[in-house]
């Protein structure tokens, strides 16, 4: 749903520019200095780019998730550090205020987290917890006002920037699955919250990961979200139900970006005697990613908008990041293939990009978790019920 269609086409407009214009000439920039550089923060901020989903009644856009789809799109056409350094605020590190969190929680975390003052994470992934959740063995014990906090956690993307981290822990240990689980709001600062050292990563230069350790870490009982123990993973999976539309859509960003340089490439190299593009091989890759981008922008779209419509979309929003993240990883290699000797050559974008969209099939479910519980559905909107696997 577009609440304000000439409004939001005007503000599209406005991010499509800002994009090429401000962060596409920034890119290398990022990926030498292994950081987003605080102008470019800045101006992300004066645009608005950190508070896409808080509502407005927080200083936020209050986007619904067809709006927001359409944002991360145009915005995810620069280098994946641009969007992911708003990403969290945008998406899991904030959600569960949003969803979730008491009025006093709203008021106190949401306009920081709208303005860019205040970066967030979503802290759940554990060494031994990743595609099992319900397997995380982080504790939080209740000690009169305060919950006491232990465990690690993995893979958590802006941690070592972040001033607020969103922390899973069990804090019912008789209860070892979903129901024991509990949400947390720890604020860096806190004594016996750290943050490790960025990880030297694949791709993604200037979008820092990090583990985050919780020894001892005294927590006021105000900030369990929403006010209620034991409803952390039931917190957790809306927040990334509506996080896989959303990813999903940033998957195809890039691959737009990337199928718009290499046309450009193919139209100007000449082998032969002739544009590359004229042979029929490479025409044949430019159909198939233009096939591809075209069908998930389709699927993200009305997946956004059946959302919208108060439509449970739990198997929508699988199928959305399982086919979005597979499309710009089969885009990118095609991308890379039609580059020729130039693809393996770093510092281009495609080269940058290939390597930077690798990491879409594996986190928020990698693409075999979300094929298993696409199948369960499909099963279960039959009447059937299967277990294993």
């Amino acid at each position: 749903m577009i609440r304000s269609p000439d409004e939001f086409n005007d503000f599209l407009a406005r991010l499509r520019s800002f994009v090429r214009e401000s962060l596409v000439p920034r890119e290398s920039e990022v990926a030498r200095l292994n950081a987003v550089p605080t102008d470019v923060v800045d101006e992300m901020a004066r645009m608005g780019l950190f508070g896409f989903s808080v509502p407005e009644a927080y200083g936020g856009a209050g986007m619904t998730t067809e709006e927001l789809v359409l944002a991360a799109i145009e915005l995810s056409q620069a280098a994946v550090a641009f969007r992911a350094r708003v990403g969290t605020n945008t998406g899991i590190g904030a959600e569960a205020v949003v969803i979730e969190g008491s009025e006093e929680q709203k008021r106190r975390y949401l306009p920081d987290i709208a303005s860019g003052r205040l970066t967030t994470c979503f802290a759940l992934t554990e060494p031994d917890a990743g595609s099992d959740t319900t397997a995380l063995k982080s504790t939080a014990v209740r000690d009169g006002d305060v919950y006491v906090l232990n465990g690690t956690k993995c893979f958590i993307t802006n941690a070592p920037i972040a001033g607020l981290f969103t922390v899973m822990a069990r804090t019912d240990p008789a209860n070892p699955g979903a129901g024991g689980i509990s949400a947390f709001l720890v604020e860096r600062g806190t004594p016996g919250l750290t943050t490790g050292r960025p990880y030297d990563k694949m791709g993604q230069a200037g979008s820092p990961v990090s583990e985050v350790h919780l020894q001892e870490c005294r927590v006021p009982v105000a900030n369990l979200v929403g006010g209620v123990e034991g409803r952390g993973f039931k917190t957790a999976m809306k927040v990334l139900n509506k996080q896989r539309v959303h990813l999903a859509a940033l998957c195809i960003g890039p691959a737009i970006r990337m199928l718009d340089d290499i046309v450009a490439h193919t139209a100007a190299r000449r082998q032969f005697g002739q544009p590359i593009g004229a042979f029929q091989l490479l025409q044949a890759m430019i159909a198939d990613c233009q096939t591809d981008i075209h069908a998930a922008r389709a699927l993200v779209l009305e997946t956004a908008r059946k959302r919208d419509d108060g439509i449970d979309v739990t198997m929508e929003a699988s199928i959305c990041k399982y086919f979005a993240s597979e499309m710009c990883g089969r885009v990118a290699d095609r991308c890379v293939q039609m580059l020729g000797g130039y693809g393996f050559i770093a510092d281009n974008s495609i080269e940058r990009f290939y390597r930077d969209v690798r990491l879409f099939r594996l986190y928020e479910g990698t693409s075999q978790i979300h094929q298993i519980n696409i199948a369960r559905r499909t099963f279960a909107r039959a009447g059937h019920e299967v277990r294993g696997g």
